[in-house]
């Protein structure tokens, strides 16, 4: 997927991020171009999902600059969420909510009007089985939950994906299809960030993967052929 012209969703350019007078981003470097997935590979501690925050506005640069959607992020913080679909590892359902009420609910508190027939496709297109639909969530596996989280995001229709260990609970067969799914919004022209420690996932997966470690990018390199 490679463009001409290209505009990049994400960037960040010498970005370093202390915590309690603790560095953990270091001179970061990267970006995500619009119909890209990127892979920020790395253990635990190398400071993946401290990368996410920052991105999010929960964390300020200690130095350097961070965009998205071609703004820099503090000073448009409103604006950079709007953008952005943002999932965590353990994404924050509601149990004693079925998926669609969960999802009919934080649709509604980002003020997104969505009919029942576009909330349904959604979950069939996460690949969610239908009888799962109205139970309650506190019978879900991990992976079930997952996928309603994914189906949210896919709602909201924001330009931007962050995810965090997005495959996380997912069996091998939901795993491709997720896979499948990531590369259908990028064709689309959506961009991906996803911060993971499965180096086979993100190699199935990303069109490019950056190496973390200890907070540095150590590394960089094309994925899936696009050398």
């Amino acid at each position: 997927m490679k463009n001409n012209h290209t505009h990049f969703a994400i960037e960040l350019d010498s970005l370093c991020v202390e915590i309690k007078q603790t560095p953990i981003l270091k001179n970061l470097n990267f970006k995500v171009a619009e119909g890209q997935i990127y892979a920020l590979l790395g253990g635990n501690g190398a400071g993946k999902s401290t990368t996410l925050k920052t991105l999010l506005g929960f964390n300020a640069p200690t130095q350097g600059l961070v965009k998205v959607a071609g703004r820099e992020v503090l000073s448009n913080i409103d604006f950079i969420r709007s953008k952005t679909a943002y999932l965590p590892e353990s994404a924050t359902l509601y149990p004693h909510l079925s998926a669609r009420e969960n999802i009919r609910y934080f649709l509604s508190l980002a003020d997104i009007h969505k009919s029942e027939q576009e909330i349904e496709q959604a979950l069939e297109r996460v690949s969610l089985q239908k009888r799962a639909w109205e139970q309650y969530l506190q019978t879900y596996s991990k992976g079930m939950r997952q996928k309603t989280a994914i189906a949210l995001a896919l709602l909201r229709e924001a330009p931007i994906f962050l995810l965090d260990e997005p495959t996380s609970g997912l069996d091998p067969v939901a795993i491709d299809e997720f896979n499948h799914l990531a590369r259908e919004l990028a064709l689309a022209g959506a961009a991906i960030l996803m911060v993971t420690h499965d180096v086979y996932g993100a190699c199935q997966v990303a069109n490019r993967i950056g190496l973390l470690r200890n907070g540095q990018l150590v590394g960089q390199f094309e994925a899936d052929g696009n050398q």
